[in-house]
């Protein structure tokens, strides 16, 4: 593929990251469950990997598409992809285009799918010349597409909103196509081009649904399309995928199980991914609108998606590459990755590009007044000195405000759900700013890992070393400082964690503290929420104390193991 191609497609890529939210915001059809910028992100993540074997990326893009949309998109692009150069553009839309149409069992105009027919019309079947008059007539014809998906669907018209997936596709083939041209600093505001059309009416209400919103991978050589379509017939939302020996189906079922059984019994299931629809739309229903300051973070803290949701927090991406799959660190499964780290499968994380933070701030001061920026320490990553650099050039009214909390995973965390939930009870953005400056001082956190070898397998420590410190059974307890991670001291079994984890508490708090404490746990869940949670709980009976999931970015770098605690005093 050209350089520039593959290029385009990754900011394309980095670009529906970035506006994911939005997208979640505003998904209505075909159900209310505010998931079509997850489902979008994950899917057509393969597209940021380079790769020589185009086949490899499509097949990735089969066994990554989730969702309605995530399905859709990932059909067009298992043929727009394969395009060599600029020229090819036209004919492999216009085949994607066809691909995506008959994947549906029950396609409907006003979705994506017009989108792509706008662009197979759009774009010139021969002598194709990207300049900035060529780019203006083509997205002129993907925005007025995108326009008209809240004319053509009456639930996009009494939500009073575009489709969530055409304006993921628009958002992606802006980002693609002024890349091509190198015009990637030429992007209008999302929020100018569909003004009036990303805000949910408040008349709108939206049935309780129930069920399962599932993906699977089926391997059967001896299947067929009709049969795969009589079996899926039944059920809403599907979308088939032939590739070869392999189906990748898409729908809403009410019977989880029965499901698994019907598919269990036509062959060999590589894959399944499923979403509780009654959960989805409850949360998107009740999403947090109307707050005088937007707090944003790092997915390096140890916050979780459900967490941005539920709060209204916007998470700055980080990476997790787990063998040959790459996402952001939490739209991955925690299990799957410490499961892989004991098999000794390589993990690595990495930061967003330039480009995406860039986007990110974009989006969140595009989209808001004013922006609380809970940066994670500028020890750890240079997320602080980009945003900096790019406040300079593009915030001359202080919009966004900036805070290098010096914390990383669940001081971070906690920092950022304080400072979120302080803000929910006052609508205050003077007293909540002055909050979040006040956690920063006082909020600690102690890791105790269970093993040194991951940290030499990342190069934070020497391979030597950590075989000697694991043949002495030495487990080391750390504290992430703004300074760096100050070494605290070394243990030898969990009863001895969770001796000096008592004795660090003890320290910060009385035993009629109101803290807000928060336990880390990795693949250990059950011990740290029967074990630790049960000594916190009986010493500190004032304080709230939640569980969840270590930071990825953290446990990528920790291990399997590991566990931690966090809290702020106050």
């Amino acid at each position: 593929m050209d350089e520039l191609l593959q290029k385009s497609f990754i900011a394309g890529v980095e670009r529906v990251a970035a506006w994911a939210d939005l997208l979640d915001s505003i998904n209505v059809f075909p159900v209310a469950d505010g998931d079509t910028g997850r489902n979008l992100s994950i899917s057509l993540f393969p597209l940021r990997n380079v790769h020589p074997d185009k086949s490899k990326i499509i097949q990735q893009l089969l066994f990554s598409a989730r969702g309605n949309s995530g399905n859709i998109a990932s059909r067009f692009f298992s043929a727009f992809y394969a395009a060599k150069s600029v020229s090819e553009l036209a004919d492999y839309a216009a085949e994607g285009r066809l691909r995506a149409w008959k994947a549906v069992s029950d396609p409907c105009a006003g979705t994506m799918l017009t989108l792509f027919d706008a662009l197979a019309e759009a774009l010139p079947s021969t002598g194709m010349i990207l300049n900035q008059e060529t780019i203006a007539v083509i997205i002129s014809h993907l925005e007025k597409a995108v326009h008209e998906t809240k004319e053509i669907l009456p639930k996009l018209k009494k939500a009073q909103v575009v489709d969530a997936g055409a304006l993921g596709m628009y958002i992606f083939f802006e980002g693609f196509f002024y890349s091509l041209a190198g015009m990637e600093d030429n992007h209008r505001p999302v929020t100018e081009v569909f003004k009036n059309s990303l805000r949910i009416a408040t008349s709108f209400r939206e049935e309780a649904e129930s069920g399962y919103c599932v993906d699977f991978v089926l391997k059967s050589p001896a299947l067929s399309n009709e049969e795969v379509i009589r079996i899926t017939q039944a059920h809403d939302n599907a979308v088939i995928i032939p590739e070869g020996d392999l189906y990748k189906i898409h729908l809403h079922t009410q019977d989880r199980e029965k499901m698994k059984a019907q598919i269990g019994k036509l062959g060999s299931m590589l894959n399944w991914e499923e979403d509780n629809l009654t959960l989805q739309t409850r949360e998107f229903m009740n999403a947090k609108t109307g707050q005088i300051l937007h707090i944003m973070t790092d997915a390096a803290g140890s916050v979780t998606r459900k967490d941005a949701k539920k709060y209204g927090l916007t998470l700055l991406n980080s990476y997790l590459t787990v063998g040959e799959k790459c996402l952001p660190e939490t739209y991955f499964n925690s299990e799957e990755v410490y499961a892989a780290m004991r098999q000794g499968v390589k993990v690595s994380t990495s930061q967003a590009s330039f480009y995406e933070r860039h986007q990110i701030y974009e989006s969140v001061l595009n989209r808001f007044e004013k922006v609380l920026y809970l940066c994670v320490g500028s020890v750890f990553t240079g997320n602080y000195n980009v945003v900096m650099e790019w406040k300079k050039k593009h915030d001359p009214q202080n919009r966004i405000l900036v805070i290098d909390t010096g914390a990383a995973s669940g001081r971070l965390g906690v920092i950022a759900l304080a400072a979120s939930r302080y803000l929910a009870e006052t609508n205050d953005m003077e007293k909540t700013f002055a909050f979040a400056q006040k956690a920063v001082q006082i909020c600690e956190e102690y890791v105790f890992l269970d093993k040194l070898q991951y940290l030499a397998a990342g190069g934070r420590l020497s391979k030597p070393s950590a075989f000697f410190g694991d043949m002495l059974h030495m487990k080391p307890v750390i504290s992430p400082q703004p300074e760096g991670v100050k070494k605290i001291g070394v243990v030898r079994n969990q009863e001895e964690q969770l001796k000096l984890a008592e004795e660090r508490l003890a320290v910060s708090l009385r035993n009629d503290s109101p803290a807000l404490i928060m336990l880390e746990y990795s693949d250990n869940y059950d011990w740290v929420n029967e074990t630790v949670k049960k000594m916190v709980e009986e010493r500190y009976p004032q304080t709230e104390v939640i569980l969840q999931p270590l930071s990825l970015t953290s446990g990528a770098h920790m291990g399997p193991g590991t566990w931690g605690v966090a809290f702020l005093p106050e």
